[in-house]
């Protein structure tokens, strides 16, 4: 299953969703949103952003945060 699901019919290809991505996960193809999965966080941003609530973002598959080092 994708981190980002982008439904294909309400993406009018605006490309907000896109321009709110931090890592750019999201690019317009063929003028509709679609998803680079290998570089999203999961943050969610692009889902809020939607005017078309085109984006669903899996929060299950954020990748988990790994302990910082801790000097003793």
């Amino acid at each position: 299953m994708e981190t980002v699901t982008i439904n294909r019919r309400w993406c009018k290809g605006c490309g907000i969703c896109a321009a709110f991505c931090p890592r750019g996960a999201l690019v317009l193809e063929e003028e509709k949103a679609v998803s680079r999965d290998a570089d999203c966080i999961a943050c969610g941003l692009c889902e809020l952003m939607c005017p078309e609530l085109a984006v669903l973002v899996d929060q299950s598959r954020k990748p988990r945060k790994t302990p910082k080092e801790v000097r003793i």
